[in-house]
Parts: C-alpha cells; sequence; structure tokens
C-alpha cells in the first residue's frame, strides 16, 4: 500500500514540473490602428446670384417680396419666375437707370435692398392726393379673393376709381407703404381708396382715416 502512494506522489510531482516548464503563451498584440487620411473638400465654383426667367425656390420668392414692397410686383408670392415677376422686375431697372433685361444680377438686387431701407422720396412722385380711406380684406362679407385685375387680393393691393388713378399705377401711402392701384369698388368714386390688409383686425384696427397718396404716373 504504502508503494500506491509513492507511486501516485512520484506522478503529481512529475506533472507539476511538466506544467510549470511549459512556458506561458505570448499576450495578444494590440491592433495596430492605422490613420485615416481625411480627402480635401473640393472647391466648389461660385453660384451665378442672377435670378432669371424659369427659375424657382426662395431666391424668386425674396425677389418678388422686394418687388412687391416697391410696388413694382402684385401677383403672389410663390417663388416662380414667370412674366409677370419678368415684368416687374424690368419696370424696376427702368425707374433706377438699370440696364432694363429682366434679369435680377448683383446691381438689381443691391438697389432693391438699398431701396428697402431707405426712405421714401415724395419728389420722385408725379402728384400728391388727400383722399378718404377705408380698409378691406378678402374675408369681408361679399368680397372675393381676386381683385379687379385678376390678382390674388392681399396688402399692397388698393381700390381705385379708375377715373381718378388709373389701375395698374404705383403709389405711397405713408404707414402703409408701396402699392398698386389694382381693384375697383361700387363706393369706390372719386377721392376714395380701399386698402387691402391681410386680415380683418389690422383691416378693423385701420378703420377709416384721411390720408396722403403719392402717385407715380
Amino acid at each position: 500500500m504504502k508503494k500506491v502512494y509513492l507511486v501516485l506522489v512520484v506522478m503529481l510531482l512529475t506533472c507539476t514540473t511538466v506544467f510549470a516548464a511549459t512556458p506561458a503563451p505570448p499576450a495578444p498584440k494590440a491592433p495596430v490602428t492605422k490613420a485615416t487620411v481625411t480627402p480635401p473638400v473640393p472647391q466648389v465654383a461660385p453660384v451665378d446670384e442672377s435670378i432669371k426667367y424659369g427659375m424657382r425656390g426662395d431666391n424668386v420668392r425674396v425677389l418678388q417680396k422686394l418687388l412687391s414692397e416697391k410696388g413694382f410686383y402684385v401677383g403672389e408670392i410663390d417663388g416662380i419666375f414667370g412674366k409677370m415677376t419678368l415684368q416687374a422686375t424690368t419696370d424696376f431697372q427702368s425707374s433706377n437707370g438699370l440696364i432694363a433685361d429682366g434679369v435680377a444680377n448683383k446691381d438689381t438686387l443691391l438697389y432693391l435692398e438699398r431701396a428697402s431701407s431707405t426712405e421714401f422720396n415724395p419728389s420722385r412722385s408725379s402728384r400728391v392726393l388727400s383722399m378718404s380711406a377705408s380698409a378691406y380684406t378678402a374675408h369681408d362679407p361679399g368680397n372675393g379673393k381676386y381683385t379687379r385685375n385678376g390678382n390674388l387680393l392681399r396688402k399692397g393691393l388698393v381700390a381705385v376709381d379708375p377715373t381718378v388713378i388709373p389701375l395698374g399705377t404705383r403709389l405711397y401711402i405713408p404707414g402703409y407703404g408701396y402699392a398698386v392701384a389694382d381693384d375697383i369698388g361700387g363706393a369706390i368714386q372719386g377721392n376714395r381708396i380701399d386698402l387691402a390688409f391681410e386680415n380683418r383686425s389690422d383691416a378693423l384696427q385701420f378703420g377709416r382715416q384721411r390720408i396722403t397718396v403719392y402717385v407715380f404716373d
């Protein structure tokens, strides 16, 4: 029995020696990360800033709004450079001594922005009228959404007596801004004028007033 124990002890010692002599496996190497090179951003050629017939988008809307504020554009601010926007651009260019080609280039846009930021010059008008003014909207009972000339009714379009102010005439009204005579009304006779507003609250707030109207015949 002692011999058996002795054999077992010898075997255990032998195994321990073998395992101790076996070298440990090498530690795994950390993966080498290659530096990523970001390609240079390509240089984009300057975009043509001119706004031309047939174009669409926000730039056209800006142009239409500027022309509308100056009383040259009476159409809808829809971002479509159509015949009406072309005519308004040409008229503005002619009025300001620019090349009247209907292309809203840098010079035209600068003139429009400058004109919007400067005060009105009464000396540029051809005549001045003292008129009795009322206010109306497309939401008033009995009113339609469009003017006599077929444009969507909005602020900047006014109803007049065509025998006093021909339709299509540009106007300037202190406190209201530039406008275009684009509509008529049964009660609008003689030196009466009806100013369009976007909503009834603004129209009611305006009420009836005696105003000065500068006419650009």
